[in-house]
């Protein structure tokens, strides 16, 4: 990024995630990272509390209930669960266990020219295989260990940075069956469903481990499995705080694959075994422009249906859906 964040008052310049070996870096491949942002001052924990009491209209503010673990669900919700207000939460957020989520951070006007600036300085490198970036997001995650993220998967790519504190991050190859079946991966792209995605311990040998502290970033493709943990051991009065963030992004290439998870799910639906899509190029550029078509006839006929089911939907469907 080469100009200054005006809405946040600081120079962006000297601020940027980079590979070790750029040539080497690959959107299809999980990679190791390192950046400097977490000494940006918007990510600071005092600027954090003060976003999450701008998010906390946007209901974007998350919390999972107690005793969670990697193999749980990963559900949420906007209300704490002890009821506790965002203040009540920031101010108590240094006890063992503490956990909350601030999503979408882009919705306030210096986070999202912060969140574009940490895409840009790899945009580059993206777009040389991935062109057409778009939909930069920002969900950044407090807790005060022990504590953990579940495992699940995401639709977009993923820039995932750590600001405070130490974590464990596990990732998996978004092309590993074993740990994600094909008709899962279906199921999440098109119904937004993780009921299929879970945990085996069996799985953990499978992943890449990262041990992270401020200052690591980790880079994984669309629908790469992953989860993380931190513990005590680092800890100190004053500084017991993990703090992460995900930036996460479409592109062409997600577009394309998500419009072919569309008629993959059809065929698997009349008995066929569908490859995945990059398995065939010539059968995904056949595929695809159906698959766009089907997952607009779906999002209309939902639309259609939702008020005689009483469903609230969103205004449009995630573009990673089609």
């Amino acid at each position: 990024m080469n100009e200054t964040d005006s809405a946040a008052g600081v120079q962006t310049l000297n601020y940027r995630v980079w590979a070790d070996d750029p040539a080497r870096f690959s959107t299809h491949k999980i990679a190791a990272l390192h950046h400097n942002f977490h000494e940006h001052p918007l990510f600071q924990v005092a600027e954090l509390a003060q976003l999450a009491k701008e998010l906390v209209p946007f209901d974007q503010c998350r919390f999972i209930r107690p005793g969670i673990s990697q193999a749980s669900c990963f559900t949420h919700d906007s209300r704490h669960p002890d009821g506790r207000s965002i203040d009540e939460v920031f101010g108590r957020i240094e006890e063992p266990g503490s956990w909350v989520a601030l999503y979408n951070i882009e919705v306030i006007p210096r986070y999202a020219s912060l969140l574009a600036g940490i895409v840009g300085t790899m945009r580059p490198y993206v777009e040389r295989e991935q062109p057409g970036i778009f939909n930069v997001n920002g969900f950044a995650f407090i807790s005060a260990p022990p504590s953990v993220t579940p495992f699940h998967i995401d639709r977009e790519n993923n820039f995932w940075l750590q600001l405070h504190g130490r974590k464990t991050m596990n990732v998996w190859d978004h092309t590993d069956r074993v740990v994600v079946a094909a008709d899962a991966v279906e199921e999440f792209i098109v119904r937004h469903s993780l009921k299929k995605v879970r945990f085996k311990e069996e799985f953990r040998a499978r992943s890449h481990q990262f041990e992270t502290q401020p200052g690591d970033a980790i880079y994984f493709p669309s629908t790469s499995p992953h989860m993380t943990s931190s513990d005590r051991s680092w800890t100190q009065p004053g500084n017991g705080l993990s703090i992460s963030i995900g930036v996460t992004f479409y592109t062409s290439v997600t577009r394309r694959m998500a419009r072919v998870h569309q008629i993959n799910r059809l065929l698997r639906k009349v008995g066929m075994s569908p490859e995945f899509p990059g398995g065939s190029p010539v059968m995904d550029g056949l595929k695809a422009p159906v698959g766009e078509m089907v997952g607009m006839a779906r999002s209309s006929l939902s639309r259609a249906l939702a008020p005689m089911r009483g469903v609230k939907l969103a205004a449009k469907a995630p573009p990673g859906s089609f």
